[in-house]
This record gives C-alpha cells, sequence and structure tokens, in this order.
C-alpha cells in the first residue's frame, strides 16, 4: 500500500515509539473500511479516542469522523474535547491543503450542554472534594479510601488524567484489604490503558497479580470461629463464583500485559498473551470500553505470523479453541492464517495491503503495522526459498506479486548471492572442511594456552607454600636460581 507522510517529529520515548508519524491512508476499493460499523464496537472516551486518529490519518472520511466524534463528545463529561477535536480536524486541514469542508457546517458543539456540562462538574468536585476532606479530619480510612476513589473516577471521567492518577495511588495508603488493592490496581491499568502509557502496564500488573493471590487465599481460609464444615452445594456454588472472578480478573491482566508488550515493540510476548486471553465474557466491561474481541483477533495473529515459526502456529493458533472465537470476529484474520500455512504468500501480502486501513486505524496497532507487515514479509520469503539451492526471480515474482526489481530488492535479508545478469538467487554455500580447520586451530591455540596456564598455576602455588613455610620458620630459605630442581 502507498503511504504518503505528510509530518514527521521526533518525540522521547522507547525504541519503537521515538518517531511518531503522520500517515495519509487511503480508504478506497482496495482498501475498505466502515468507520460505523468500526466505531460501534466501542463506547466512552476509547471511541473519540480513536475517531480523532481516523480523522487524523484519513483525510477522506475525516468529515464523517468529525461529525461522529461530536456525537460522542455530548455523551461524555469533558466538553474541552471539541476544542481538541477542532484542532485536529484544522490542522489535519492545513496538511492536505485545506481541502476539508469547514467544521461548523458539519456539527457545532451543543452550547448550553456544554454550559451545563461545566457546571455540574464543578458542582461534584466541590461535593467529593468537602466529603474527602471530613472523611480526613474523622479518620475514616474506608471512607477515605472510598473518597480517593470516587475522585479519581471523576478527573478521569472529566479528562484530568494526572489528577485522577494521583488519587488512585493516594488511595493505596487506605486500603485494608487485599482486595482493595486488586480493585486499586485495575483502576489505574484502565487509566494507564486509555493513555495508551504501556511502559507503566506491568507494574500495576505484577502488583495487581500479587493482590490476586491474596485475596483468593483470604476468600479460600475458613472462618476463624467455624467449626463445622459448609454446606457442599453452597460450598460448590461459593467456590464457583470465586474461581470466575477470578478467572474474570486475570483475563484483563493478561490483556494489559499483551497491550504493554505490543507497544514496547516486544511482538513475541505480545502473541503469547494475547493467545491466552480468555473468553471474551471474562474481560467483563472493557470489552467496548477499552478494546474490542476483533482487535485481540488482529493484535494476537499479526504479532504471531511476525515471530513464531510454522509449527508454533498451528499449534498455538489453530488450535487454541479460545481464541478461534476472538478469529471468528474478523473473517479475513482466518483467510490470512491459512494463506500463511499453506505457503500462498500471495495471498497473505494481498490481505496486508486490503486490510492494512484497518490496521493503521486502530490507535494502539497503528505505530507497529509497519514492522509487523515487514517482519511477516521477511518470514514468507525465507519460508519460500529454503528448499532451494537457487531459483530464478521470475518464479518469486509470480510466488509474491511482486516485480523482478521488489524481489531483488526483497531478497537483501539473505546471506545468498544474487546473480543480476541471469537474475537468479542462489543460497549461501557453507564450507564444512574450512569450519573444521578452523575448529582444529581454534582447539590447538587452547590446549597451547590451558598447558602455559597450568604450569604458571603450579609455580605460583609451590613459591606461595614457600613463602608460607618461611615465615612459620619450618624451611630455609630457598636458594636464588633452585626452583623445580633448576640451579643456575
Amino acid at each position: 500500500m502507498d503511504i504518503d507522510r505528510v509530518e514527521e517529529t521526533q518525540q522521547a520515548g522507547t525504541a519503537n515509539q521515538t518517531s511518531r508519524r503522520t500517515f495519509v491512508v487511503p480508504v478506497d476499493d482496495a482498501h475498505p473500511f466502515d468507520l460505523e460499523s468500526y466505531i460501534s464496537n466501542y463506547s466512552g472516551r476509547t471511541a473519540i479516542d480513536r475517531l480523532m486518529h481516523v480523522m487524523s490519518i484519513c483525510p477522506s472520511i475525516a468529515p464523517e469522523a468529525f461529525q461522529l466524534c461530536v456525537q460522542h463528545i455530548h455523551q461524555s463529561r469533558d466538553p474541552s474535547l471539541y476544542q481538541n477535536l477542532l484542532h485536529a480536524y484544522e490542522e489535519l486541514g492545513s496538511n492536505v491543503g485545506g481541502s476539508l469542508p469547514n467544521p461548523m457546517e458539519l456539527a457545532e458543539l451543543d452550547t448550553k450542554w456544554a454550559d451545563e456540562m461545566i457546571t455540574k462538574n464543578h458542582a461534584d468536585r466541590t461535593k467529593l472534594e468537602v466529603e474527602l476532606k471530613t472523611y480526613s479530619n474523622n479518620m475514616i480510612k474506608e471512607s477515605i479510601r472510598m473518597a480517593h476513589r470516587d475522585l479519581g473516577d471523576f478527573y478521569r471521567a472529566t479528562g484530568d488524567y494526572g489528577t485522577s492518577l494521583k488519587h488512585y495511588t493516594k488511595s493505596r495508603e487506605f486500603c485494608t484489604t487485599s482486595q482493595h488493592v486488586l480493585d486499586m490496581c485495575m483502576s489505574i491499568l484502565e487509566l494507564l490503558i486509555e493513555q495508551r502509557n504501556y511502559s507503566h502496564l506491568t507494574t500495576y500488573v505484577f502488583k495487581a497479580d500479587a493482590a490476586l493471590d491474596a485475596a483468593t487465599a483470604a476468600n479460600t481460609a475458613p472462618a476463624p470461629g467455624s467449626t463445622g464444615a459448609p454446606a457442599p452445594t453452597a460450598s460448590a456454588a461459593g467456590s464457583k463464583k470465586k474461581s470466575a472472578e477470578r478467572d474474570n480478573v486475570q483475563a484483563k491482566l493478561d490483556l494489559a500485559t499483551a497491550l504493554s508488550h505490543l507497544g514496547q515493540g516486544t511482538y513475541e510476548k505480545a502473541a503469547l498473551c494475547f493467545l491466552k486471553i480468555g473468553p471474551a465474557k471474562d474481560l467483563g466491561d472493557w470489552v467496548g470500553k477499552l478494546i474490542a474481541p476483533s482487535d485481540i483477533a488482529i493484535y494476537g495473529t499479526l504479532c504471531a505470523l511476525a515471530t513464531f515459526p510454522r509449527s508454533s502456529i498451528k499449534g498455538k493458533i489453530l488450535e487454541n479453541s479460545v481464541f478461534g472465537a476472538y478469529i471468528e470476529q474478523e473473517p479475513y484474520i482466518r483467510e490470512l492464517i491459512e494463506a500463511y500455512m499453506n505457503s500462498n504468500f500471495k495471498t497473505v501480502l494481498e490481505l496486508l495491503s486490503r486490510y492494512s486501513t484497518r490496521h493503521y486505524a486502530d490507535i494502539h496497532l497503528s505505530p507497529h503495522v509497519h514492522d509487523l507487515t515487514q517482519f511477516i514479509r521477511n518470514s514468507a520469503v525465507v519460508l519460500y526459498f529454503q528448499p532451494f539451492a537457487s531459483i530464478k526471480l521470475e518464479r518469486m515474482s509470480a510466488a509474491f506479486g511482486w516485480t523482478v526489481e521488489e524481489v531483488e530488492h526483497h531478497v537483501e535479508i539473505f546471506h545468498g548471492r544474487v546473480d543480476s545478469q541471469n537474475k537468479i538467487l542462489h543460497a549461501k554455500k557453507t564450507d564444512y572442511r574450512m569450519n573444521f580447520r578452523s575448529c582444529n586451530k581454534a582447539g590447538t591455540e587452547m590446549h597451547l594456552r590451558t598447558g602455559s596456564f597450568c604450569f604458571a598455576c603450579d609455580s605460583n602455588s609451590y613459591l606461595f607454600q614457600c613463602v608460607r613455610r618461611q615465615q612459620a620458620d619450618l624451611i630455609p630459605c630457598v636458594p636464588a636460581g633452585d626452583f623445580y630442581g633448576i640451579v643456575e
């Protein structure tokens, strides 16, 4: 797919996030993308962020994205989002030459709603801060914890992520049970995912995992004053409920870990984490609020194809019934996997190009689409050429749908040799006799060095013993020049 880079700025961050690029991605018959169907899978702040991202990279559907984004803003508690949206739309218009419609003609902010929401937010903030102050004066730990939690939820809903995180972390001082710590960690994980702060996710996943184990142990322990065993029916029902709650939390922790690895560019670890996420029902309210099941299928499959050997793909994806349910959300993903497993690499590349707009439209996947596609392409070239000692570039051109010049460019990943005149790729031949000679020479040198080292150690040991005995007045001093029977 042809991608026009409009703007490129350097930012500090990880190696995979140091360069943030604004792309212009096409939406046409060759690269279909249904915006309304796509955004219907999300709600709240996630839907707004995704619409703003789509608007910034797809100028052809930017007016439609702008209208949908205004609708979602009217359902939020943060009127300032409209100013951010308007600024992003105007910046996009300047980048593409001002060919976009006037935003005021598309959708306007309901000023009455904005004034009412600002007033309501001010009243709610004042109320929550007064409650926190009252509880702090009374030194009621549980009430203080809940007040910090409520303030964290409020500031998160109004878009003040920094203050929200401060209140969430402050509530940790007033947690009295492991369940309270777990709830605090899950709230922070949701916040970090919305912020796309991938580097800090694993920290709170670790804390939440420890709190989950402690909470589970506390729930399964018998009551202090209990003497008899509980009724079998009640015990089985309670145990089943606790197991379901643990599965729900564990699925969310696996998802947070997977997103952390994806965001930091460790694709193999990300694939392993995506593939072990439980069923979509275990994710609870995270589905739609943070992510859609189809996203998990796309993330996991692309990361796996980019890093796994083909044998692992069969066992970990095709035979994984839970992940198979996610794949059903995106039918082309199964087609992509089957084409890769059947060595139909032309179809693989065509599918990656056809749905590249869908991949770039995802806020979590967009920075990694280019690298993942390149890894998959390189793996496909290696798998195709592996059985051959030499092959004509024309044959590879037909297999991958490239021109001969493109094939010659892509095979640079090999340590082979390209016959540019006859257009033939030759595999690198290994001279095993030369390898044997090199190993034999290295072994001989190591043996000589080892012998010299052992002789030096024996000499030093004898001298050390002589000095110790001399100090103990056990033997006279060794005459000069007399060592190991050698006399000058």
